[in-house]
């Protein structure tokens, strides 16, 4: 399998994806410019967190335009998987490749803490090897990530069950108190009806080494890895 990291002039994360896929997952990674047409084959591409073309206009707003995402919004549409983490989330949503839109956070601060997740579904390729008996604790590092949608577009997301992760206690209660942004019912995480692309405002490329204070985000990357490796099979 191989993944393909994309990075837009302003990314910041895109060696830390890099680095967990190659040096603790044992997978062929390759970086992916901005201006390349193309995405080499990429079973997995990642879009990473950041500051995309340093968030002018809005965030992700002026990413969403650049060349090689015609080759990864065509990826999507075949069935390819396709991660996107805060700003990726960002600009998946501009992209339209995911419903809804982030927004400055509540209270108009920076949040950089630590965040616990309530998995919604264990069925997906995201999320097959995520724990049920708990929540999952994951860094978040952020001011625009308040997640927001007309009522129309949260209710279809209720329905398809496209809602992969909520804010919540480390109880697993996904309360007022323990949404760290403001995002619209605690919301984290989405992915398209298909359930191929996955946008989250947590990182878990921040926690899958015991050194960064969690391993949790483990769980998430190792559930697309055996996807990915299960359809190769």
């Amino acid at each position: 399998m191989k993944v393909g990291v994309v990075r837009f002039p302003g990314s910041n994360c895109d060696q830390d994806a890099y680095h967990v896929f190659k040096d603790v997952f044992g997978v062929s990674v390759q970086y992916l410019w901005h201006q390349e047409e193309s995405i080499n084959e990429s079973d997995l591409v990642i879009l990473p967190g950041g500051f995309s073309y340093g968030d002018y206009l809005r965030t992700g707003a002026v990413a969403r335009l650049s060349p090689v995402m015609k080759s990864i919004i065509a990826h999507a549409h075949r069935g390819g998987y396709v991660l996107g983490i805060c700003n990726g989330f960002q600009i998946l949503c501009e992209a339209g490749l995911l419903p809804g839109a982030l927004i400055r956070n509540t209270g108009l601060k920076f949040r950089c803490t630590q965040a616990w997740l309530r998995t919604e579904r264990h069925d997906t390729v995201w999320t097959s090897a995520a724990p049920k008996d708990r929540p999952l604790q994951i860094p978040i590092a952020h001011g625009e990530g308040r997640y927001v949608a007309d009522s129309e577009t949260l209710t279809a997301l209720e329905n398809e069950g496209q809602i992969a992760f909520r804010y919540c206690t480390a109880d697993g209660d996904p309360t007022e108190h323990a949404n760290p942004n403001g995002s619209m019912r605690n919301i984290a995480g989405v992915m398209n009806r298909e359930g191929n692309v996955l946008g989250m405002m947590p990182h878990p490329e921040r926690a899958a080494e015991a050194l960064l204070g969690s391993t949790d985000g483990r769980f998430i990357l190792e559930s697309i890895v055996s996807a990915i490796r299960a359809r190769a099979r």
